[in-house]
């Protein structure tokens, strides 16, 4: 385990938080979540017939000790939860609605997360990112300010680290967008113990290309300015003008991040996507995400082809998150 998990794992250790996992089923999900029982890292919650949970995890050998399984078609406050649901949809669910709606697992443990049950909520395994995301949006929501939640990666390498957003949900950012994911990247950034320098990335430096593309970089840099952000930013920069002192001295002299950026905002989903796994498989780095920002309370999606490893880390990260 890197020097990263490491720390995390002590910090979340003392606060003990409680994280929720819908998928209860899933056999990578039962081993992580008996291992950070185990360990006594954090208190996993897993949603499903306890009856089938149960099988599985002896089936797969996985002890269940210290872990809490609900049922959403048991569970003894479903109608408060009912009643929260309805409140906070204000309007677009009905009572009928809600109770169809929370014995889904996903909208089931979002409402555990938004009514101070558990801390945070881990999921994806089974599901699409759409199944993980949308109660999120819908119950928790973005964070005041923030219009959309965005996903980035930490790049991790020995001692470096770095944060790469949006890499994972929105396809076409326009400026607002971008500097809304400085911003909330910048926050990420100090949860992993990053000091912030934030490069807004372009393929241009500083109008020695101007196109729609740059354009949007130019106006997103902007925007930020008006966020009155506490931490050194910069934009339109390409990648070797933002992490290279000596190009930095050339291309953008007046730069204050100098060439030293550890935060990166990518203009595009297909660049972002393209850029961290060029990064991890090329350089070795390790990428660890999507994580989800901009959200109230942490809610993160792993991907379908996780292993037991991924859904530990993921689960670490979002304990993290919510301390």
């Amino acid at each position: 385990m890197s020097d990263l998990f490491i720390d995390l794992k002590s910090k979340v250790q003392s606060a003990n938080p409680t994280i929720v996992f819908p998928e209860g089923t899933d056999e990578r999900i039962l081993e992580a979540a008996s291992r950070l029982a185990s360990e006594k890292v954090l208190q996993p919650i897993l949603i499903g017939n306890p009856a089938d949970v149960r099988a599985k995890a002896q089936a797969t050998g996985f002890s269940l000790d210290g872990v809490e399984i609900l049922n959403p078609a048991e569970y003894g406050e479903f109608d408060a939860l009912v009643d929260a649901l309805v409140e906070r949809r204000k309007g677009k669910t009905t009572e009928e609605q809600a109770r169809k709606i929370l014995l889904d697992e996903n909208y089931f443990g979002t409402m555990l997360v938004y009514t101070g049950k558990a801390h945070g909520l881990v999921s994806g395994a089974a599901h699409s990112t759409a199944d993980t995301v949308r109660p999120a949006l819908q119950i928790i929501k973005t964070k005041e300010g923030v219009k959309k939640t965005s996903g980035a990666f930490i790049m991790v390498r020995g001692d470096e680290k770095y944060v790469f957003a949006d890499c994972a949900i929105n396809i076409s950012p326009n400026s607002q967008d971008l500097a809304e994911s400085a911003m909330v990247s910048a926050e990420t950034a100090r949860v992993f113990g990053i000091d912030p320098k934030v490069a807004l990335l372009s393929f241009s430096t500083k109008g020695s290309a101007v196109s729609p593309e740059t354009e949007k970089v130019v106006e997103a840099l902007e925007v930020l300015k008006g966020m009155n952000p506490d931490f050194p930013y910069d934009g339109e920069l390409q990648f070797d003008a933002a992490f290279v002192p000596s190009v930095a001295a050339k291309k953008a002299p007046e730069s204050p991040i100098k060439g030293e950026a550890n935060v990166f905002i990518f203009p595009s989903l297909e660049t972002g996507n393209i850029g961290y796994k060029m990064v991890q498989r090329l350089g070795g780095f390790e990428a660890i995400g999507p994580i989800l920002q901009g959200l109230n309370m942490p809610v993160n999606d792993l991907s379908r082809g996780c292993n037991a490893e991924d859904v530990y880390k993921l689960a670490l990260i979002t304990a993290m998150q919510a301390l």
